[in-house]
Formats: structure tokens, C-alpha cells, sequence
């Protein structure tokens, strides 16, 4: 996963609600579309894009799919974001000891 597909992927409201009741724990299509203003339709579509982002996958119960949020992929998202961090201390650091 690229972090790029990632941030683009959560940057549509909806997209953002069904991964935050994701963490939850695993979830149905059905049981996304009664906690959201949307269509169940609506809801697999956006599950699609969080998946291709490689944000959530799911796994077959019964007849239906239940979706969770992919460790992997959100681990990606979140070495990239540590990054900015990282630099902001560095930088922190750098002007700190100018100062002494």
C-alpha cells in the first residue's frame, strides 16, 4: 500500500465514519448502513476504496462479509505520519541548541 492511496481514501467523510466504526471491531455491510446516513450499496462501495487503500479487508461468515481494519495497512499510514514527527523533533533539537 502506498500511503498515498491511504490518505486519499479517508479524505471522503463517509469513507472516515465507516473506518472509526471499524475500531470497534469487525462489522457487516448491514450492520455499517444502519450506523450510517447511507445506503448499504453506498457503504460496500465505500468499503471498496478503503480496501484497495489496504486500510480494512474482510472475510466470508456465512453468506455475508465482515470487514476489519487491515494492521498492516494502517501501520504504513502511521510510519509515514512518524516521520513528520521525527523531522519536528530533529528540527526541535537543531534550534534548541542554538539557543544554549
Amino acid at each position: 500500500m502506498a500511503y498515498h492511496k491511504a490518505l486519499a481514501s479517508i479524505s471522503d467523510p463517509t469513507r472516515r465514519s465507516v473506518l472509526e466504526r471499524l475500531r470497534a471491531g469487525p462489522q457487516s455491510v448491514g450492520a455499517l448502513a444502519d450506523q450510517l446516513p447511507v445506503s448499504r450499496p453506498a457503504v460496500s462501495q465505500h468499503l471498496k476504496v478503503l480496501k484497495d487503500a489496504g486500510l480494512v479487508k474482510d472475510r466470508a461468515e456465512g453468506t455475508r462479509r465482515v470487514y476489519y481494519i487491515d494492521p498492516d495497512g494502517l501501520g504504513e499510514l502511521r510510519r509515514w505520519l512518524d516521520e513528520f514527527w521525527d523531522d519536528a523533533l530533529t528540527a526541535f533539537a537543531k534550534e534548541m541548541k542554538k539557543k544554549k
